[in-house]
């Protein structure tokens, strides 16, 4: 490896402890905030690490840094995806206003592409094992094949639901009998869900 000047080698002190201490990589504005500098000057620095072979940067997955050379749970490829909260009609499911926090999810658990997350609410979905306040992982996408759980936008709201494709509509289905399957010829798919995670306490 290559000698590193002193300010890369105090910016690759802060992400082994930011790493240590979160299991992910700080973002480039976070980098840029702590040394006082602008957040092109934080991404060069961090190119000059990658060529100095100090660091990997993973095209793939936003902002997603390891450490090479590192213990295992400091080299994991950990990347952050939005959680999106309750999300208003007429607003724009993607508007930073819906953001409530970013979690860190394995990379090897989702894969490529843009992903997010979305608190899920009721029970509408319980008979595919689906519940009130577990969290589930969406990969961006447009389309979706038939059964697959889709996140949809019928009418300004947001829904997590089964997708069927019928001669001429789209057929969201519930898991619980309790509530009617949509119908709607006017469906905006946003996403598939990959993984749920949920918590015990």
């Amino acid at each position: 490896m290559k000698t590193l000047t002193v300010r890369q080698k105090q910016i690759l002190d802060f992400l082994k402890s930011y790493i240590e201490q979160h299991h992910y990589a700080p973002s480039m504005r976070e980098i840029s905030e702590r040394f006082s500098i602008s957040v092109r000057g934080a991404y060069d620095h961090i190119k000059a690490l990658e060529r100095k072979k100090y660091v990997k940067i993973d095209s793939n997955h936003y902002r997603s840094l390891v450490l090479v050379n590192q213990e295992p749970y400091r080299t994991e490829q950990v990347v952050r995806i939005p959680l999106l909260g309750s999300v208003a009609a007429g607003k724009p499911l993607f508007s930073e206003e819906n953001w409530e926090r970013y979690i860190a999810i394995p990379a090897e658990l989702i894969g490529r592409g843009n992903h997010f997350a979305l608190r899920v609410q009721g029970d509408s979905m319980i008979g595919a094992g689906i519940f009130n306040g577990d969290l589930a992982i969406v990969r961006q996408q447009s389309d979706a094949e038939n059964g697959e759980i889709v996140v949809a936008m019928v009418e300004d709201a947001v829904t997590l639901k089964r997708l069927y494709k019928e001669k001429n509509r789209i057929k969201l289905q519930s898991e619980n009998p309790a509530y009617p399957p949509i119908y709607t010829q006017n469906l905006r798919i946003l996403g598939r869900l990959v993984h749920l995670i949920r918590s015990y306490e």
